[in-house]
């Protein structure tokens, strides 16, 4: 088993909070895992990204030149990211702020209305864990359950008011993809 991630969008979307969330997870598995951030200098609003690796075996290198999945946050990061994509990988893309730009057609596509089901919840920066939500539902990488722990190490107790609201985040972003059968229809959802 071995998964490469490209998570990508804004700086301030929580788009390394994610990735960090992701690494935990795997590493509470037992799994071998990389997590490599990467942010332009003005950070909040500037674009950001992290390679997430998980594998059952070394990995050689924490760069993600060929993901076989792909979360994209916003519009540019589509525009720039969805061609790096294998043929055949998983996009998961907040169509909340990205729409209908998606221009591959040989990959399976999820559209989760991130922002939207964030708002609904009361906190629009967890749609970055709805989007993990979604992307654990759909490759199922790591349990559920093992996400929501290290969601609860990740944010700790210096923030624990923001634990719950996070693991219903997690939980949407599942639930949202319970119905979705993850290809290129789904872009009218």
């Amino acid at each position: 088993m071995k998964e490469k991630l490209l998570i990508a969008g804004f700086g301030g979307q929580g788009v390394l909070l994610a990735g960090v969330v992701l690494a935990n997870s795997g590493m509470m598995e037992g799994a071998e895992v990389s997590w490599m951030p990467s942010y332009g200098p003005e950070m909040r609003g500037g674009t950001a990204n992290c390679h997430v690796t998980i594998s059952d075996k070394p990995i050689g290198s924490p760069i993600v030149e060929v993901p076989d999945s792909v979360i994209l946050m916003n519009r540019p990061s589509v525009e720039k990211f969805e061609g790096k994509l294998k043929p055949g990988g998983v996009m998961i893309v907040n169509s909340s702020l990205a729409g209908k730009c998606i221009s591959r057609k040989d990959a399976r596509i999820y559209l989760v209305p991130a922002n939207d089901i964030a708002l609904e919840l009361g906190n629009n920066k967890i749609a970055n864990i709805v989007m993990l939500g979604a992307y654990v539902r759909v490759t199922g990488i790591v349990k559920g359950e093992t996400v929501e722990d290290a969601i609860k190490n990740v944010i700790g107790q210096k923030k624990a008011e923001l634990i719950e609201l996070n693991i219903l985040a997690l939980k949407r972003g599942m639930e949202f993809i319970g119905g979705i059968d993850g290809n290129q229809d789904n872009q009218d959802k």
